[in-house]
């Protein structure tokens, strides 16, 4: 039992590991509060048992697997703001404090996932948290009488609530790394440059960082495209008694109508130029969180699972290569300079390479360049072991890092890309990343020398012989996109 200022919880012990599931950090975003920023959680009576997961934000498949047996009686289904914590040591003092905020499009996800596992970095010494936040309409639609980036707002009140409260179970709220990957990354690059976020975390870690951050006029004009078949307009009066599965089909409906959303997908953050005033990387470069250190990477073959899941494998023909290039590809002749780049490429790869690059890996690799520019400290690193499963097919894919990461390796999709059961190697890949990303938490230097841009160390996953640190090794791409910034996508 640890007693927070709210009330007390009762957690349960997984071996050695102090187990707390379902903690409301705020009160349930629905009613009038739907749409607005969160507002803390109430106070309670009594120990309140905090055993189950609380229920995911409102999301359409994929979404997380349904909650466990029995959080019917925890929460009320609207409960979307729970965290979960594990501790090594509830008793304890000063330990340090890493809280994820995971991905899934800005649309997708939940902190019940089992590949989110806090057990095994617990056991490493560190306290975990993860922390559910609303997704898609409800946490990043631009919408008239609401706050731009709920989402956001959201995750920041989870931050608030760790400052707060970890002290209880053993963690040091002077110590606190928020991590996570794909959409989560993008969230944490956001909150890097974020003037409300500071002091909120003193260390970050984003992993496969997206190049998609929307202009307010991009952000209505998708929220206008949304709700016009409903008769509607993007407004929190019109919004409000509209059930979240109404809005989830006419999502679906305008994917539909309009695949070009689809592809760069509809939700991202806003750079309204209040609460999040710019892009990361323009505000890393001017200054902004220099004083946060900072680990970034990203996978070599990131989009090589959108192109398995998407059943393009052996399908993709110099047409659609040429189509994703010119959309992707650097600068106004991206087709032209990707095919003289890699002459001898595939149109698969050059298929891979435009979506890899421009969505996942230049993003990741500008956005240590821009914290270096701006007087902080980044360490870079890429993972190039490649999936086992189904054949190879995946590669060193989009996603390959949570599984390895958490140390999580037969739940969920982590059986699919790593095989049942995992291959050894995954193992030692898995234990090289989780010793680099406890390290960061603890110190904030995972082993390895700082990025700069003479040298540009980056530390290679892989199997034995071909980890270690090596110059970054994705030259031609980082050479191809030298005079092409990532920045804000407009109207």
């Amino acid at each position: 039992m640890v007693r927070t200022r709210k009330g007390a919880v009762r957690g349960r012990w997984d071996g050695r590991v102090g187990v707390f599931r379902g903690i409301p950090f705020a009160v349930p975003p629905v009613g009038p509060r739907r749409f607005q920023a969160p507002q803390p959680s109430e106070p309670w009576d009594g120990v309140r048992e905090v055993d189950v997961f609380g229920p995911p934000p409102p999301q359409a498949s994929p979404g997380p697997p349904p909650t466990e047996p029995g959080a019917s009686t925890r929460h009320d289904p609207t409960d979307w703001l729970t965290l979960n914590i594990w501790t090594p040591d509830p008793g304890a003092a000063g330990l340090p404090v890493m809280v994820w905020i995971y991905g899934g499009a800005y649309r997708f996800g939940s902190s019940a996932d089992p590949g989110f596992d806090g057990a095994v970095l617990a056991r490493a010494g560190v306290v975990v948290v993860t922390a559910n936040h609303r997704v898609g309409v409800e946490g990043y639609a631009e919408l008239g009488g609401a706050p731009p980036n709920r989402a956001l707002l959201d995750q920041m009140a989870a931050l608030r609530w760790v400052q707060e409260e970890i002290k209880a179970f053993g963690g040091d709220p002077a110590r606190v790394t928020v991590f996570g990957e794909s959409a989560g990354a993008g969230a944490i690059a956001a909150l890097m440059v974020m003037p409300l976020a500071r002091d909120l975390f003193s260390q970050a870690i984003a992993h496969s960082v997206p190049g998609t951050y929307f202009s307010p006029d991009l952000a209505r004009g998708i929220g206008s495209e949304l709700t016009a078949p409903l008769g509607l307009t993007p407004t929190v009066a019109a919004l409000a008694d509209v059930p979240p599965e109404r809005l989830l089909e006419a999502m679906a409906q305008l994917n539909r109508r309009m695949p070009f959303v689809n592809r760069w997908g509809p939700f991202s953050p806003v750079v309204d130029g209040e609460l999040l005033p710019t892009d990361p990387w323009t505000g890393l470069a001017a200054g902004a969180g220099h004083d946060v250190p900072l680990m970034v990477g990203h996978n070599r073959d990131e989009s090589r699972l959108f192109l398995v899941l998407g059943g393009l494998v052996g399908a993709v023909t110099d047409e659609m290569a040429r189509e994703a290039m010119e959309l992707f590809g650097p600068g106004h002749d991206g087709a032209r300079r990707m095919r003289t780049a890699y002459p001898d490429a595939t149109a698969e790869e050059l298929y891979v390479l435009a979506h890899s690059d421009r969505m996942f890996r230049m993003p990741s690799l500008h956005l240590a360049a821009a914290h270096t520019a701006g007087g902080g400290r980044a360490h870079l690193c890429e993972l190039t072991w490649p999936a086992p499963g189904a054949g190879g097919v995946f590669g060193a894919c989009h996603g390959l890092d949570v599984p390895l990461v958490f140390g999580v390796l037969d739940q969920g999709p982590a059986i699919q890309l790593l095989g049942a059961p995992p291959v050894a190697d995954a193992a030692e890949v898995s234990a090289q990343m989780q010793s680099a990303w406890t390290m960061f938490a603890r110190d904030g230097n995972p082993g390895w020398a700082p990025y700069d841009e003479r040298r540009r160390a980056t530390r290679i996953f892989d199997i034995s012989e071909h980890s270690g640190i090596r110059t970054y090794p994705e030259e031609k791409s980082r050479q191809l996109w030298l005079d092409t910034p990532i920045g804000v996508l407009d109207l």
